[in-house]
């Protein structure tokens, strides 16, 4: 008997004794478990933050590129001085992974030559070095090496995932079979007592002196129970905190993440989710097909349930960045999404659900929709200019000869009929070319300080008989001072063309509403409206209830020639002068429409500096003279035209056709009193001629006459101090004012 109860008590120990090795080689183990897990998750987003930096810095460089802003500029120098401590945390992170660590020794340099060639370009772009820029975008260099970085990235975070699920398996896996070990020992020792129990029953007279022995092996083995409980406890605490981290973690994200099962229902979601596309637990996909109409990133292209992105990656499918838009049903603006998707996957290798990541690139699309359509409206206008400028030349011969010729046929009725004809068409395509140079941003503007309430209150009186009585005219004026830095006569054209189209647009009569209000466009606004800089301006705002228009409408309603209306009743030009203007004069407009309930025009203008300033009226001035007048024009037809005009004047002239003949006449002595040059001309402009004949001659009398100003003579289209301008085309009377103001010393040049 006693032999016996030493087998069992041998036994009892060394089961404890097994027991304990194993438990705590799984607490160690389980310690080592959660420890992996935490800096699993730690890698994964030093590898996020990695990704947002570039993406960041790729961006602000583009951003650059296009506006120049000295904002992007700062923000990618910013950037770009964070991404190499970023790089050294994530290499930290690999220091157990030679395979992943290999991979990023491979990416880093490419990140490294990637910033390399961002700097280079927004170096180029600030020394308007359109040589190296167009050289650095053929070699497409940059973008390569981003798609190469972008894959690595992505590779090496979805192998620190699937490295992060299988450590997180490993760590539940060793708790269970900690907890089972110790349920096992317990049950083990448990029996073993109950067998020693009886064996003392049988021998309790033989062996009452080992009773106390019994006693003191079973205290030691509970208190051993105890310490292994207690470990166990602090095992699961341990556990439960790197659960929260993931917890945390997962529900702290940007981005809507969603895990569902084979049938599309969400098993897992995270905040995100719920706020950007209204999913939770329990509901399923399939309700994405009754949000709206879901299309393809062209906007046109519409996706059908079998390729929706939960279908698609539950038949397998990998992907990133598939991006698709959403058209609400109740009429609010497209969402755009990038989602990136994963099938699940069970031991058997059969799909048992995914998960769906969405970013709401809803933002970002619109800012790239405003800067596509802003950067085609400022090549249009480009090339409007560039037509403008010649078109005036020919203009001005035509209509200034037709006019001489319409003076000469007064005994000739028909023929004079026939010559007033060509007259008023001159005049017409004159006009043409003036609509056309506003919206290109190269009409001579002539500003100051206006009282915009005051303005528009004349305006309005001005307007109730061109709209007619069905249309009501309402004001709404900013109380106090409302002063702007603009051209009032173009302000004026510019609010006629806006009420006119309020009109068409409210055939059956309606009303017309015109706002002012001091008001403060912030750094939120700017960064929406990429044209805009932050700060004061004065809003003008045009408001109608006719029919609204459709967003097709909208994108494309301040191109020239663009219009709705039937064949003869609108040029086109109207909205374009508006355009025009508002961003020559340095302001910002917007466009809010609605179909069936009407339309609003913002205008936001610079605001004044100091008080209005009354117009200034000049008198008629005497035609004719016998100065001496230089004329220098390139072209040969308005030359002869203008030199026959100015002779019949009674002037005496002297021609150059280009900059450096009339240098040499001055170098040669020849005398005149007045130097009538155009702007624009090949080699030397007019302004630089002026310059180096004034160096020559102090106080030089200059006219300026052009088809359009260029920069030469104006900084952002509004005319320096002191130079007078006769914009081409002209009429004979105007330019024998404009001659004799020019004379009086209206246009010297100080030496």
């Amino acid at each position: 008997m006693i032999r016996s109860q030493r087998v069992i008590l041998g036994a009892g120990l060394a089961i404890l004794l097994i027991i304990a090795a194993a438990s705590v080689g799984l607490d160690v183990k389980s310690r080592s478990d959660a420890a992996w897990v935490n800096q699993t998750v730690d890698l994964l987003k030093k590898i996020s933050d990695l990704r947002l930096l570039l993406r960041s810095a790729e961006s602000a460089a583009r951003g650059y590129e296009l506006y120049k802003a000295q904002v992007f500029r700062n923000e990618f120098e910013a950037t770009r001085a964070g991404i190499p401590p970023a790089l050294s945390e994530v290499k930290a992170g690999l220091h157990d992974s030679p395979a992943l660590a290999a991979l990023l020794a491979q990416t880093e340099p490419m990140i490294r030559r990637r910033m390399e060639i961002a700097a280079e370009a927004i170096r180029l772009r600030a020394d308007d070095d359109q040589a190296g820029i167009a050289a650095l975008q053929d070699r497409a260099e940059g973008r390569r090496l981003m798609e190469t970085v972008t894959a690595n990235l992505n590779r090496l975070s979805a192998e620190t995932k699937t490295t992060l699920a299988a450590r997180t398996a490993n760590s539940r896996q060793s708790g269970i079979v900690l907890l089972g070990i110790d349920v096992a020992g317990v049950m083990t020792i448990l029996l073993l007592v109950l067998l020693l129990v009886r064996e003392s029953q049988r021998t309790r007279a033989r062996l009452q002196s080992s009773l106390h022995e019994t006693k003191t092996a079973n205290e030691a083995l509970e208190a051993a129970v105890a310490e292994r409980t207690e470990h166990l406890v602090t095992a699961h605490d341990e556990l439960r905190l790197s659960v929260n981290v993931l917890q945390s973690t997962f529900r702290s994200m940007a981005e809507a993440v969603l895990v569902i099962d084979t049938t599309g229902e969400v098993l897992l979601s995270n905040p995100a989710a719920e706020k950007m596309l209204a999913f939770r637990v329990g509901m399923n996909l399939t309700k994405l097909r009754t949000l709206g109409a879901v299309v393809a990133r062209d906007g046109v292209t519409p996706i059908g349930p079998e390729d929706l992105p939960s279908a698609r990656v539950l038949r397998g499918e990998e992907f990133d960045e598939l991006e698709l838009i959403v058209r609400p049903v109740t009429g609010k603006a497209p969402r755009h999404f990038i989602i990136s998707g994963r099938p699940m996957r069970d031991a058997q290798g059969s799909i048992s659900g995914a998960v769906l990541v969405y970013h709401d690139a809803s933002a970002w699309r619109e800012t790239e929709r405003q800067l596509h359509q802003a950067q085609k409206l400022d090549a249009i206008g480009k090339l409007t200019g560039g037509v403008a400028h010649d078109f005036n030349n020919m203009l001005t011969v035509i209509s200034g000869n037709t006019e001489t010729l319409l003076a000469g046929l007064t005994e000739q009725p028909e023929l004079q009929r026939m010559a007033r004809l060509v007259v008023d068409a001159a005049e017409r395509c004159s006009e043409l070319i003036q609509h056309l140079l506003a919206f290109a941003r190269r009409q001579p503007l002539h500003p100051r300080d206006v009282d915009v309430n005051a303005a528009i209150a004349d305006i309005a009186k001005l307007l109730r008989p061109t709209l007619g009585e069905q249309i009501q005219i309402e004001t709404v004026f900013e109380r106090g001072a409302v002063l702007s830095h603009i051209d009032p006569s173009r302000l004026t054209n510019a609010v006629l063309n806006m009420a006119i189209n309020s009109r068409d647009a409210m055939p059956g009569g309606g009303k017309l509403l015109l706002e002012t209000q001091n008001v403060v466009l912030d750094e939120a606004y700017a960064q929406a409206n990429p044209d805009v800089m932050p700060g004061h301006y004065v809003l003008l705002a045009v408001s109608d209830t006719g029919t609204g228009m459709p967003p097709s409408v909208q994108e494309q309603v301040f191109e020239p020639f663009f219009t709705t209306k039937e064949v003869g009743k609108g040029s086109g030009l109207g909205l374009s002068m508006v355009y025009g203007f508002v961003k020559q004069s340095g302001g910002h407009i917007k466009v809010y429409s609605e179909e069936s309930y009407g339309t609003t025009l913002k205008l936001y203008l610079p605001p004044g500096e100091g008080v209005s300033e009354p117009a200034v009226t000049t008198a008629p001035l005497a035609v004719g003279g016998s100065e001496t007048i230089l004329v220098v024009e390139d072209d040969a037809l308005v030359r002869n035209f203008v030199t026959a005009q100015l002779q019949s004047l009674g002037y005496r002239t002297i021609a150059a056709d280009d900059a450096r003949a009339a240098l040499a006449l001055v170098d040669r002595g020849e005398p005149f009193d007045l130097l009538f040059t155009d702007v624009v001309m090949p080699g030397m402009s007019g302004r630089q001629l002026a310059d180096a004949v004034a160096q020559r001659r102090p106080g030089l009398k200059v006219l300026y006459t052009s088809g359009y100003t260029d920069n030469a003579i104006a900084h952002q289209g509004k005319l320096d101090p002191g130079v007078l301008l006769l914009a081409k085309p002209y009429r004979r009377n105007q330019l024998a004012d404009m001659i004799r103001l020019a004379l009086k010393g209206e246009g010297a040049i100080a030496p």
